[in-house]
């Protein structure tokens, strides 16, 4: 067991290394922020495509501001894999060799399924939600005076937390190679799962529609019972193991 003030010092550094990998990626994003601008601005023109030039910006430095809050956002997604990897690096120290073979193809894992979250929430989610919102002010006979900073952050919120939801079956796999879960643990607690991944999904999605609910919440179901099974496989080969370190002794 290392000291208390060693532990301090490892998350000193692991903090340092993940603020510098995200200022780094913003730093890269900040010089693309017209193409990221595009990017933000597709979901509102699949909409309606007069709906981009309605939205405002209400303060005087306020495209300067959007532009920070842009790299930001994408400097999460560019810098991601480093932000697992440091993270790891430093939950889990006391890996076996044989274990931290699966250290990178874990984060290249945890990576895809970030980005397929995000892209999901981008072409899908996104546009369903603003969508649900136009059509709502128009009924109620409303003007809308949307701002760029209102929707940027409600982009971000989406993607973003859809792409870190579909990290639970790293965030398991893990807790089942630091022995904190098991397969029996999960496979009783599945239907408290259900309801807990549910309500995640009413969370991140924010309209009363059903469908987006289940789009958002079903894909996360399958894969939390992948986990399960892949957790039964840790478990099993961690017994044959310990069988053959006791006929060895």
């Amino acid at each position: 067991m290392k000291p208390f003030l060693d532990h301090m010092e490892d998350l000193r550094w692991m903090l340092i290394k993940t603020i510098s990998a995200l200022g780094i990626a913003m730093f890269a994003a900040f010089f693309f922020r017209i193409e990221l601008m595009e990017v933000l601005q597709a979901p509102l023109a699949r909409v309606d495509p007069s709906l981009p030039g309605k939205l405002v910006v209400p303060d005087i430095g306020g495209s300067f501001m959007l532009s920070i809050k842009l790299a930001f956002y994408a400097g999460i997604i560019l810098a991601f894999p480093f932000l697992l990897y440091f993270i790891a690096d430093f939950v889990l120290p006391a890996l076996t060799k044989k274990e931290k073979k699966y250290l990178f193809p874990g984060i290249f894992g945890g990576f895809v399924l970030f980005v397929c979250g995000v892209l999901a929430a981008y072409y899908y989610i996104l546009p369903r939600t603003i969508l649900f919102f136009f059509d709502d002010t128009k009924k109620m006979q409303l003007t809308a005076m949307w701002t760029w900073n209102s929707y940027a952050s409600i982009f971000s919120w989406l993607t973003i937390g859809f792409g870190l939801l579909c990290e639970l079956p790293i965030v398991v796999i893990v807790l089942a190679m630091l022995q904190m879960v098991n397969y029996k643990l999960l496979s009783s607690t599945r239907p408290y799962a259900v309801v807990l991944i549910m309500v995640l999904a009413m969370i991140i999605a924010p309209t009363p529609d059903p469908g987006t609910m289940l789009v958002l919440a079903l894909p996360i179901l399958a894969l939390y019972e992948i986990c399960i099974w892949i957790v039964w496989f840790i478990d099993r080969n961690r017994a044959k193991n310990a069988d053959v370190q006791d006929l060895m002794k």
